[in-house]
């Protein structure tokens, strides 16, 4: 006993509202991928040495080359590279000398100090000796007065 307003079959489904069925199939269009830039191989770079090509890399570069592609730099501005990473490296090596200056300094005061307070407690440790020894001698002078 099947319910008449319970649709039996799939294409009975409808939505009223819309009146459009599941029967309708949605395709969407298949991506497409772009395709990869074309470059020129940059291939080897070892040539023997009596070859009449080795010379300057700037004479044997084409616009259209690899190599040509990364940025250059003139003996200028590699000097300046060069002469900026000596100069960090010497503020770096000089703050690095004061920070162990600094930490030299540091412990020879820790040291003078340690020497000073052991100094003390030896003088302590003598005095309180001394005292304990007199006054052994003078609790055993007065036992034998009585």
């Amino acid at each position: 006993m099947e319910d008449e307003r319970s649709p039996t079959r799939p294409g009975d489904w409808s939505d009223s509202s819309s009146g459009s069925s599941i029967d309708q199939v949605i395709v969407a269009p298949t991506p497409i991928r772009p395709g990869l830039p074309s470059r020129k191989s940059s291939g080897t770079m070892i040539v023997p040495r009596d070859s009449l090509d080795v010379g300057p890399i700037e004479m044997k570069v084409g616009p259209d080359d690899v190599r040509a592609m990364s940025p250059r730099r003139t003996s200028e501005d590699i000097e300046n590279l060069g002469k900026e990473a000596r100069e960090e490296l010497q503020r770096h090596a000089k703050a690095l000398q004061d920070s162990l200056v600094s930490l030299f300094n540091r412990i020879e005061a820790v040291k003078e100090e340690h020497d000073k307070l052991d100094n003390n407690n030896k003088f302590l440790q003598k005095y309180i000796g001394d005292l304990m020894t007199t006054s052994k001698i003078t609790a055993t002078s007065s036992r034998s007065k009585k």
